[in-house]
């Protein structure tokens, strides 16, 4: 027992110690010491005092709490550094808001970068379309106002039977158009001249044989496979649409072998509608070499699109036929005759394969008839001009074998 009371003894040494140095036990020891002293003189001057005391004490403490707690409902967005009392004896320091409040807040400032993004995705969405296409369209148009191309005497609006019912015209402009790939227009119209002999009627092709049929059709392109898709089409088109073809582009490449240009060419011939733009190889070749093209396409449809995008649709049914006219007299494949050509000095692929001689009289690019006069002549004055006239054109016949080599090769 006295060993408890020893151990109690020394713990109550130790806080009395901690009270004696610590500010805060001394602040609240002095006012006990002050209240027991004025315990003895209970008079009212000793109560005034103890009142005045306490109230001062009140007033002392209490900013601290309302600092402190106006310091912790700071809002987050204010981020300039604060003033934050720790104790009560006027001692402050000063607080960072980066250390207060976590660095992620901050990534609110992206929307800056994605207003501007946004405004330049806008001003890319402007209307494009090339620079010259008009000037060059009506040089196009003065260059096939003869209509002298093979398609304008041999092309599906040629080839039907003006004289058959309705329905029986939109099936042979469908055929038509069917066989025209990867064919010559002269051949597509020999061969349907052969199956309006035969009879052009989807009733008709239907009951027809493979091999009577590809007799009708050959030598057109692929005639076997052709022969193939114009036995399922006609069957088609007899038991869904009464020997009818679709009045949609959707409802036509359905059919076997109708791909978009068929389908597009079939609503604007057929049915007098304007669905799309028919790109062929000719109309794809010649949008690429004129620049018509906001980039390069490496198929059809591609064109088409491009086209689509920038060119009136008033000029959609008009374009097809003329640049394929075009392309079939002037604008080849290989060595288009860029000499003879009005777009000459605007194209951007002008001369780059063509051949470096004008064409040969009587060709569709020549400008018209050559007339050869004789020039009579002594003798001996005809043999200095055969010599003259042999000196004068081994040169050129050098030249132009070099020229030829220099066309082939970059060709």
């Amino acid at each position: 027992m006295p060993r408890n009371v020893r151990c109690g003894t020394n713990l109550c040494g130790v806080v009395q110690s901690l009270k004696m140095s610590s500010p805060y036990f001394m602040q609240s020891g002095s006012v006990l010491t002050r209240n027991r002293s004025g315990g003895a003189d209970r008079g009212p001057a000793a109560s005034l005092r103890s009142k005045l005391t306490s109230s001062q004490r009140d007033a002392d403490t209490v900013p601290a709490v309302k600092v402190k707690a106006e310091a912790e409902e700071a809002p987050v967005s204010d981020l300039e550094p604060s003033l934050t009392p720790l104790s009560t004896d006027g001692c402050h320091q000063r607080l960072d808001a980066s250390s207060r409040y976590p660095r992620g807040r901050r990534g609110r400032q992206v929307k800056v970068e994605y207003d501007r993004d946004d405004g330049a995705s806008q001003t890319k969405m402007e209307h494009w379309e090339p620079p010259d296409w008009v000037a060059q369209l009506g040089f196009i148009r003065e260059m096939r106002s003869g209509r002298d191309a093979p398609v304008d005497n041999m092309g599906a609006e040629k080839c039907y039977d003006t004289e058959a019912p309705a329905h029986v015209r939109r099936f042979q402009v469908l055929v038509s158009l069917m066989l025209s790939s990867q064919t010559k227009d002269q051949v597509t119209g020999a061969a349907m001249q052969r199956l309006r002999a035969h009879g052009c009627t989807a009733e008709n092709i239907a009951a027809t044989d493979d091999k009577k049929l590809g007799e009708l059709i050959y030598p057109v392109g692929f005639w076997r496979n052709k022969v193939k898709y114009l036995k399922q089409t006609s069957a088609m088109l007899v038991t869904e649409f009464g020997g009818d073809i679709p009045s949609s582009v959707e409802g036509l490449v359905r059919l076997p072998g109708v791909g978009p240009k068929m389908a597009h060419l079939a609503m604007d011939i057929a049915w007098d509608q304007v669905s799309g733009i028919g790109v062929d190889t000719h109309v794809h070749r010649i949008s690429n070499r004129l620049g018509w093209l906001k980039k390069p396409t490496k198929n059809p449809e591609d064109t088409r699109k491009a086209l689509e995008e920038w060119l009136p649709r008033e000029l959609w049914s008009e374009i097809n036929w003329l640049l394929v006219g075009f392309g079939q007299q002037l604008c080849l494949p290989v060595n288009p005759l860029c000499s003879v050509c009005l777009n000459q000095y605007s194209c951007p692929s002008a001369h780059k394969c063509s051949p470096a001689k004008r064409p040969k009289p009587g060709s569709p690019g020549s400008p018209g008839p050559v007339h050869r006069f004789k020039v009579e002549t002594e003798p001996a004055e005809e043999s200095d001009v055969r010599n003259k006239a042999a000196a004068t054109q081994e040169p050129t016949s050098t030249l132009t074998r070099q020229t030829r080599r220099q066309v082939k090769k970059y060709c």
